[in-house]
């Protein structure tokens, strides 16, 4: 998984604006999942267990489960956000994967 590599100042500042009147972990994920969704730059390619697959979306499945749909031909499967591997070249975004990626540690 290649990681956007920003510092972590970098990142709890993103985590803040994201989570900044959050309650609770879900609603941390729904401020996370807002941003990723109006951030990230859909559809890229990426490579998932060798294959070559777009990324059409990205959904919030429950409380703290953000998915990539990915397809391949008329195939599509989620995948964890968590788990995707993000391409070289990054897209728009990515670094917000980086960020929904460091918040789960804490989760």
């Amino acid at each position: 998984m290649k990681r956007t590599r920003l510092r972590k100042n970098q990142i709890d500042d993103m985590m803040r604006e994201a989570t900044v009147d959050c309650r609770d972990e879900e609603e941390q994920a729904m401020g996370l999942f807002a941003m990723i969704e109006e951030n990230l730059q859909i559809p890229f390619e990426t490579t998932v267990l060798g294959m070559q697959v777009e990324v059409v979306s990205i959904e919030l499945k429950s409380r703290e489960q953000i998915v990539a749909i990915c397809k391949r031909d008329r195939v599509k499967q989620p995948i964890l956000l968590s788990d995707l591997p993000v391409p070289s070249p990054a897209p728009e975004g990515a670094e917000w994967i980086e960020v929904y990626r460091y918040w789960l540690s804490y989760y």
